[in-house]
């Protein structure tokens, strides 16, 4: 499918952090409708819980904790896949339709078609997608089967306090410019599918300031390595080559008498 997005009809989410109580409804809401296995996970500290995102963690609440005067505070932050308008995971994907963008814009994946080459983890500036133990990709697809069935994703549906809002992506970003929030995300990748509303710099969430596709992943896949492989089989053919006008290489036989007179 095409990678062209229009975006006067582009689905999104507007993820106001100032909304969030951290009550991770929507990671629940999300397991239970995509019927994702259970993360084993151990208490290291924190109430964070998971610690990051899995092949069974679509998206997860990330505590931003920070001492003020002896006490502790948290920002919390919606984790998940941005759904790019420019994706580096499908720009670098070598199977067709392994990750693919719907005409809502949202990326999709079909497991069927993952090769497990897992180029586009290295591709995502935001570090999101996972691969399960089957070694296929997996990752956040906005509840692709709610919202062709005209439904709001599970983990917005679930969501107490409207921190998670999914419509219309010029709608959504519209209401909140005139609310004077303070964006992330409106031109970046060509526009994020994931639009926050942040109360503080990008970096105290984690995030990029400004993200961009790792270029070394196109230099590896596009140059190095047809490189390498082009430089192995032109080997072989010089081998080949060698064999059949030359032929097999002779070894010299050591074991005769050079030299010798036999009477």
């Amino acid at each position: 499918m095409s990678d062209t997005i229009n975006q006067a009809s582009r689905k999104g989410f507007l993820v106001d952090t100032a909304r969030c109580i951290g009550c991770r409804s929507c990671q629940v809401a999300c397991k239970q409708w995509n019927k994702l296995d259970a993360d084993k996970t151990a208490n290291q500290g924190t109430f964070e819980n998971p610690r990051d995102l899995t092949a069974a963690l679509y998206n997860r609440i990330k505590f931003v904790e920070k001492e003020n005067a002896g006490a502790v505070t948290w920002q919390f932050f919606s984790e998940r896949c941005m759904h790019c308008g420019d994706a580096g995971c499908m720009k670098v994907c070598p199977s067709p339709g392994a990750l693919y963008r719907t005409k809502d814009g949202i990326v999709a994946y079909n497991k069927e078609k993952c090769i497990s080459c897992k180029y586009c983890v290295s591709a995502c500036p935001f570090g999101v997608p996972r691969y399960d133990g089957d070694e296929k990709v997996s990752k956040c697809n906005l509840c692709l089967s709610r919202v062709d069935g005209g439904m709001a994703p599970a983990c917005a549906k679930a969501c107490p306090t409207e921190t998670l809002k999914f419509g219309n992506r010029k709608d959504l970003i519209a209401k909140a410019t005139a609310a004077k929030k303070t964006l992330y995300g409106l031109d970046s990748l060509n526009g994020l599918g994931v639009v926050y509303a942040l109360e503080g710099p990008p970096d105290s969430y984690g995030l990029p300031a400004n993200p961009r596709i790792p270029t070394s992943i196109f230099l590896w896949k596009d140059i190095i390595k047809p490189l390498g492989i082009l430089g192995f089989w032109g080997s072989i053919g010089a081998m080949l080559l060698h064999y059949v006008t030359i032929g097999p290489k002779k070894v010299d036989d050591d074991t005769g008498d050079k030299g010798e007179n036999h009477e």
